[in-house]
């Protein structure tokens, strides 16, 4: 294969979705996979709608997914500008060159009635498409509507037969023309429409294949008859599955978030979520789950992609955003926390200095147990000095032994024993004073727990505990034991 040229080409009318994010994501696997060119082009046509923040958002989401672009929007290239709204005279020399030579015809017919026949039809029952009243038009009844001040759109006057092409997910796809009315490329004010402008954009940033979704397949005669009328082979077409909720229908906000921007802000990693996406509706042929950039690189191909819907499923980026946290090295974790705990109130210079090592003990001591970055944040407060709140079901399930504020006393006067404080010592000395006091070790390791982190659940206690420290585990034991007494 020569060096192919694919775009994306997201609307500025929202941030960036996840589904558009993912087909994003498999031209750029696509261009990396093949040496090729990556192209961002924004189609901002929709004036309205369209607005420089949403521009910004895309291109931060897709800095921060790690998807970076050869040619586009503040890189340059040689095709630009990469911005649909200036490319408008470029579209319509190239629709009143389709016009000049025979492909298309001016339309008179006004919106308003337009919709009255489409009413009056569906109120009979019947299908209907555009009846080509202005085809037949001779030229002097077009001078007369001309000079009487009528603007004309330009429609494409489609063919009789058929257009097929093999899709390169879907396979071999045919369209009658019977089923494809004369579609306006050319409204009455001059603006091109979107058929008309992605052709045009396409053809002059010489796209070898677009992989776009599979809501665009209808849309994919129309760009093909284009294409041979400007006199042009069409590129390679690919259409991936769109996106689910879990309960099948289209991903949307009622099935939580869905732009990239919202899933950076809840603590996802951006290499967890790429892994996550590019198994949506695609395999590398085996049962591999977690992969590299690298490796989704290796592996992907157009042919891989499944012709059926793929389920967006929530729990299941967890799990990969809890495989890539559980990687992250120390100074990475250190820097990725650090601004979450500024937010929170929690952090303090000497985490950057004398104290980082201890920062990153603890750290890794949670690691295994957060699923999304702010979850550190919840684990590792109790560590820093933050008053410790009880569980109220860990408190009734664990700590209704008679007594227990006694033996939990007991256990502090223990523990501040200790002369060397450490995982070994600390945990021999808890031992001690169970046998002394003729009481399961479990009795005291939840009351421990509950008293330093709050919860029923934690790591290993005896790790917890050397990490807290041995005067502040002194202090909430003898907290818990003043609650305990006075409850």
């Amino acid at each position: 294969m020569s060096a192919p040229r694919v775009r994306f080409a997201p609307s500025p009318t929202g941030y960036l979705h996840v589904g558009g994010a993912r087909t994003a994501l498999f031209n750029w696997l696509f261009a990396r996979r093949h040496q090729g060119v990556f192209i961002l082009r924004i189609e901002d046509t929709d004036m309205e709608r369209s607005s420089d923040e949403m521009v910004s958002g895309i291109l931060e989401s897709l800095r921060w997914l790690g998807l970076d672009w050869d040619e586009g929007p503040e890189v340059g290239g040689p095709h630009a500008p990469y911005f649909q709204s200036q490319r408008y005279a470029r579209h319509r020399e190239l629709g009143e060159r389709i016009l000049a030579e025979g492909h298309a015809y001016p339309c008179y017919c006004s919106p308003e009635l337009l919709k009255h026949k489409r009413e009056d039809a569906e109120r009979q029952g019947l299908g209907w498409k555009y009846d080509r009243t202005c085809l037949q038009l001779s030229p002097d009844e077009r001078q007369r509507l001309e000079a009487a001040g009528m603007k004309a759109a330009i429609r494409f006057h489609v063919p009789p037969g058929r257009t097929s092409y093999v899709d390169r997910v879907r396979g071999a796809i045919q369209f009658d023309h019977e089923q494809i009315e004369d579609f306006v490329i050319l409204r009455s004010n001059g603006s091109p429409t979107y058929h008309l402008s992605v052709v045009a954009d396409d053809l002059d940033m010489q796209i070898t294949h677009v992989i776009r979704g599979d809501d665009h397949i209808s849309n994919t005669p129309k760009h093909i008859l284009l294409w041979q009328a400007l006199g042009e082979a069409p590129p390679a077409f690919a259409h991936v599955p769109l996106l689910l909720g879990t309960d099948k229908k289209r991903l949307s906000k009622r099935h939580g978030a869905t732009s990239v921007t919202e899933y950076e802000r809840l603590g996802y990693l951006p290499d967890a979520m790429v892994n996550f996406l590019g198994l949506l509706g695609w395999s590398p042929g085996d049962d591999r789950e977690v992969m590299s950039r690298d490796e989704l690189i290796r592996a992907f191909t157009l042919e891989g992609i499944s012709g059926g819907d793929a389920v967006f499923n929530p729990d299941k980026l967890d799990w990969f955003n809890t495989q890539y946290v559980a990687k992250l090295p120390p100074d990475e974790l250190v820097a990725r926390v650090k601004p979450l705990f500024e937010t929170a109130g929690l952090w303090k210079e000497a985490l950057d200095g004398e104290n980082r090592p201890w920062l990153q003990r603890v750290l890794k001591l949670v690691q295994p147990r957060v699923r999304r970055l702010p979850d550190f944040v919840e684990q590792v407060r109790p560590f820093l000095g933050e008053p410790v709140e009880y569980d109220r079901e860990a408190v009734r399930k664990y700590l209704t032994t008679a007594d227990l504020h006694q033996h939990i006393e007991a256990l502090a006067v223990g523990l501040g024993n200790v002369q060397s404080w450490e995982e070994v010592s600390i945990e021999r000395a808890l031992r001690q004073v169970a046998d002394e006091r003729k009481i399961k070790a479990a009795v005291l390791i939840h009351a421990a727990r509950i008293a330093t982190i709050g919860k029923a659940v934690s790591p290993g206690i005896f790790e917890v505990l050397a990490l807290m420290g041995q005067r502040v585990t002194v202090t909430r034991l003898s907290a818990l034991a003043e609650f305990l007494r006075s409850s």
